[in-house]
């Protein structure tokens, strides 16, 4: 299965797990990993460049560091100039169909916060919502959503953990 994971951080200089997480993937045969923020700094995406690319996988990864309980800025552009009507969705829209879909998503607060108790009363699965329902509106297959709890703080250990857990997620 080739995959693709389309990698959106804003500020992957000073990325901790991102910049892992990409590492740890791209050093998988079977994986493809574009990092959009270098390639359109000016958020001029090229659209048949990036539909190329969804047309040659098997398997699309969103991966981001989670931003307010949404992504970042060009994640969101990326969305609305990519999945384009007839290509993506629609009745001559079939791009998607027979691939996967999913998102690898960091956040900055632990795990505890993202439980109904929790200080952000949502889980993950939760706050991840609206991808799915893309997922679903594209006719793609939606694969529960890889993530990294604790960015902020998280220990060398832990990245290590994460990273071996990741290439065995891209690797399913």
């Amino acid at each position: 299965m080739k995959t693709l994971v389309l990698l959106f951080h804003p500020n992957f200089d000073q990325s901790h797990v991102n910049a892992a997480l990409a590492k740890a993937a791209g050093e998988l045969d079977n994986v493809t990993v574009r990092n959009e923020y270098a390639l359109y700094p000016d958020g001029n995406i090229d659209v048949k460049a990036e539909q190329q690319a969804i047309e040659q996988a098997d398997r699309i990864v969103l991966q981001f560091p989670l931003y307010w309980f949404s992504a970042s800025a060009l994640l969101k552009t990326w969305e609305d100039q990519v999945l384009e009507h007839g290509w993506a969705y629609g009745s001559e829209g079939h791009a998607f169909e027979g691939k996967e879909f999913t998102v690898a998503v960091s956040t900055g607060s632990p795990e505890a916060n993202y439980q109904p108790d929790g200080a952000n009363r949502f889980t993950i699965d939760q706050v991840l919502i609206p991808f799915q329902g893309t997922a679903n509106y594209i006719g793609a297959t939606w694969v529960k959503p890889f993530a990294t709890y604790g960015a902020f703080g998280i220990t060398d250990e832990a990245l290590a953990e994460a990273t071996k857990n990741y290439k065995a997620f891209l690797s399913k």
